[in-house]
């Protein structure tokens, strides 16, 4: 790919993922998917939940390119998904402050699986030529936090913003105990995995990363 005409997307409105990607040399536009999470968590379901977030991550990827190949006709697009897997059931953002409490309940002194799925698209001359896509499971180990942190830490509105009730960069990071994996991928996007993927299309990294 030719890098002078390329442009990186990240299709997706975290500030987290688009932190995370930034810290690591690659400032990228975002385009925001708008897909419907919940249709498409239901029409992939018997994928499994590895299946079910790498399809979320394709669908957010696939459903910017018209936005995108209208801008910009050489682009690498990357799609990104993160749901919380405890007790067989897979956990995405609680829809409300009462369901965050009920998730924290029964989250507290256990450990989960952070599911990450991430999908690459390449764009050459407005077509895709190339796509990859795949999954990173982390570990996190979750503390007992009191009932009025909890409360204290619905107040501030990040639990209804992120996976599983909590995230690692933020308030949530006072009551993880530890992971096992990847840290990145627990903020949004993991680093490693989408290292990989873009290797899958040809494209290496530091390709990618901002220009001194």
């Amino acid at each position: 790919m030719n890098r002078a005409r390329s442009t990186t997307v990240l299709a997706s409105a975290s500030p987290a993922r688009l932190a995370v990607l930034r810290a690591a040399g690659i400032d990228p536009v975002v385009f925001v998917s708008g897909v419907d999470e919940p249709a498409i968590e239901a029409a992939s379901s018997h994928l499994g939940p590895a299946g079910t977030v790498t399809a979320l991550a394709a669908a957010k990827a696939q459903a910017v390119v018209a936005a995108v190949t209208a801008q910009h006709r050489d682009a690498v697009v990357i799609g990104c998904d993160s749901m919380l897997l405890l007790d067989g059931r897979l956990r995405g953002k609680p829809a409300d402050d009462a369901q965050a409490r009920r998730e924290w309940a029964e989250m507290s002194g256990r450990t989960g699986d952070l599911l990450t799925g991430h999908a690459v698209l390449v764009l050459t001359d407005g077509r895709i030529t190339a796509r990859a896509s795949g999954h990173e499971r982390t570990g996190i180990r979750f503390g007992t936090p009191t009932p009025d942190e909890i409360t204290a830490y619905l107040a501030t509105g990040e639990p209804l913003q992120v996976a599983g009730g909590l995230t690692i960069d933020g308030y949530g990071g006072w009551f993880v105990e530890g992971i096992d994996g990847d840290h990145s991928s627990v903020i949004g996007i993991s680093l490693p995995l989408t290292r990989r993927l873009l290797a899958d299309v040809g494209i290496p990294v530091t390709d990618l990363w901002r220009r001194h």
